[in-house]
């Protein structure tokens, strides 16, 4: 509990401290709500349906995928053979993943900002939220895509497909996104905006880095993601079906199906 009461103390400080940079973080959540929100629908009007994107039964739903992701986010793999040590795996977009597939990409998207918010009650940020705006948009590549794709025409191939094309734009995106914003932002933050110290500690695991960030990004963090949105997918791809029918399913419809 002192813990606890630790981590919110230390996130107030942050929001307080950094107002300006917590504005334009719950922005670009907004708008990629909004581009989710877009998506789906234009789907539902493409099928002819009609009704709320988000009921209650979802919404219960996303509270239990997004308390289950928060909690994977706290465990993480390092991989010190690959990239630096501020570089670890984790597996929180498998509940973000199979919630966007069962109920749409908003709910995905609401499901993977709600697990960093679960997050951050259990273990403080370090980073000015910094890192946890990169998990978020970098997530967000592989979840948008994945549940799109898959909701135009509910397929075994177009899930093996939207897999494909999320794992594609998160290792793209997400080497993009730290060599041009985070590696700078944390080299800022916590070596004086000294870069090289960064690029120093790559370069101490692949010796052909360098001085150069491009060779940073494609050696260490193009393969992190490449791994996590496989991994992510494989696994979606051998539970979804054994689970859809219980996530598709109420408990009153199940009760009634046992009392006949």
């Amino acid at each position: 509990m002192k813990k606890w009461a630790q981590n919110m103390e230390g996130l107030g400080a942050t929001i307080v401290e950094h107002w300006d940079y917590v504005l334009s973080f719950l922005g670009i959540v907004a708008g990629v709500f909004l581009v989710a929100y877009l998506i789906e629908k234009t789907i539902q009007r493409k099928r002819g349906e009609r009704g709320t994107i988000l009921n209650t039964r979802k919404i219960a739903m996303i509270g239990m995928f997004s308390a289950l992701a928060g909690i994977l986010m706290l465990f993480e793999i390092p991989l010190p053979f690959l990239a630096p040590s501020f570089y670890e795996l984790d597996f929180s977009e498998l509940p973000v993943l199979i919630c966007g597939f069962a109920f749409g990409p908003v709910a995905g998207v609401v499901t993977e900002f709600l697990k960093i918010m679960i997050k951050m009650l259990f273990k403080s940020t370090s980073t000015a939220l910094v890192g946890e705006l990169a998990n978020f948009v970098i997530g967000c590549t592989l979840i948008l895509p994945a549940t799109t794709i898959y909701h135009i025409r509910k397929r075994k191939t177009n899930a093996v497909i939207g897999c494909i094309s999320g794992t594609i734009c998160m290792t793209v995106f997400g080497t993009a996104f730290n060599a041009l914003y985070l590696l700078p932002a944390f080299a800022v933050m916590f070596f004086g905006g000294n870069l090289d110290v960064i690029l120093g500690m790559g370069a101490a695991i692949h010796e052909s880095i360098g001085d150069s960030i491009v060779r940073f990004v494609i050696y260490c963090v193009a393969p992190i993601n490449l791994i996590k949105g496989t991994a992510v997918s494989v696994i979606t791809m051998l539970i979804y079906k054994p689970l859809s029918p219980i996530l598709h399913t109420s408990h009153a419809e199940r009760r009634g199906r046992k009392s006949k």
